[in-house]
């Protein structure tokens, strides 16, 4: 009889037992469900469309490596000049707008030299007086050499400086102008440069500009000296200026071409210079830095997204992924390389997913609006 009443205790402790345990579980599962719909969010079909909202399958694919540093636009060699001063004088520029960046045709006059009223004369006067006197000296010396009054030698050297006084004359005669010696545009293309101010005195030979054509530019890339391995396989490149981080170059779509990278490093820097030129796609300022991403290898099968998909919070990057034609779920990435327009994903991701590459932010803003109790999505 006491047996029997163990039994009945032992058995009775384990149906309380195994209908607590039903209940524990059905618990969990009810709130593992509800969490899971507190994840996903409702934007329906109207707001997509406002916010211009584009969705993207995750396909693995080529991406390449990328050494992301910084650098410099530089114009092309070739493709900007000096015009220096052609006479000795004050110069006065042919328009009161003439400033770094005034475009100029090919011969158009940049600035007149005026000489008058130097202490030395009027060079332009003074090469026309010197002139004439050689030629009136040099056509008196035909006449004695006929007739053998002064000897071949002394006419030789009458001659050889009438030909220079006269080269002189004429260099200046081409440009002479009323009120002095113009300056022309040797090229076409727009002042980089002003090196001298209005009514500034100026000497033959001095820089008065620089013009620059702005067809050809060159990228100088800036390398640390530990990615010096990967140089060998750079062959293109991309770049965003620092005054429109929105836009992305691509060497290779602008006619450009690797010109040369460093094989050693200067003595006063930890960096190794890699040069690209390219042409201009007409809104590129030379003279202005820029995010640089060097192209190296190519690797097979990575699973890649474009920099418009990610949101950021506190350090931790985020993408939202599109279960069902309203329903999205925000998801954390791990981030890998760059290259200014697209990036490598490490985790979070696989292929398949449906990512948001459009209308992501406007998606975080509507993140607060969690699924009704009773939804039935399938999972």
């Amino acid at each position: 009889m006491k047996i029997y009443i163990v039994v009945c205790f032992i058995a009775t402790i384990n149906l309380i037992g195994c209908d607590g345990g039903h209940k524990d579980s059905d618990v969990l599962s009810e709130e593992s469900e509800r969490n899971t719909h507190s994840e996903e969010i409702k934007f329906t079909k109207v707001q997509a469309g406002i916010a211009g909202l584009k969705v993207q399958t995750v396909v693995p694919g080529p991406f390449r490596q990328v050494v992301k540093t910084s650098g410099q636009i530089l114009a092309a060699q070739g493709d900007e000049t000096t015009v220096i001063a052609t006479s000795n004088g004050v110069v006065s520029f042919s328009g009161v707008s003439v400033a770094e960046g005034t475009a100029f045709k090919s011969g158009e006059v940049i600035a007149v030299i005026s000489g008058k009223n130097l202490l030395e004369g009027d060079p332009t006067e003074k090469v026309r007086v010197e002139y004439e006197t050689a030629l009136n000296e040099y056509r008196r010396a035909e006449e004695l050499v006929k007739d053998k009054i002064i000897s071949a030698k002394d006419f030789e050297q009458i001659r050889l400086r009438y030909e220079t006084v006269k080269t002189a004359y004429e260099a200046h005669a081409d440009n002479a102008v009323p009120n002095g010696v113009k300056v022309t545009a040797p090229l076409t293309g727009y002042i980089k440069d002003k090196l001298v101010s209005q009514g500034e005195y100026v000497s033959v030979g001095q820089p008065i500009v620089v013009i620059s054509q702005n067809r050809r530019l060159q990228l100088r890339a800036e390398v640390p000296e530990r990615y010096y391995k990967y140089l060998g396989g750079i062959n293109d490149a991309h770049f965003k200026p620092a005054y429109d981080n929105n836009t992305v170059y691509k060497i290779s779509e602008l006619n450009g071409r690797l010109l040369s990278f460093g094989k050693v490093s200067n003595s006063t820097s930890f960096y190794i210079p890699v040069t690209f030129e390219f042409n201009n796609a007409g809104d590129i300022i030379p003279g202005s830095f820029v995010n640089v991403y060097l192209l190296s290898a190519v690797q097979n099968d990575v699973i890649f997204i474009p920099l418009s998909a990610l949101t950021e919070e506190q350090g931790l990057f985020f993408v939202y992924l599109q279960l069902e034609d309203e329903i999205y779920k925000k998801q954390e990435v791990m981030l890998g390389e760059e290259d200014g327009e697209r990036v490598m994903i490490m985790s979070g991701l696989k292929p398949g997913d449906r990512v948001v590459v459009k209308g992501a932010y406007q998606i975080k803003l509507a993140s607060g609006s969690v699924m009704p109790e009773g939804h039935t999505h399938n999972h």
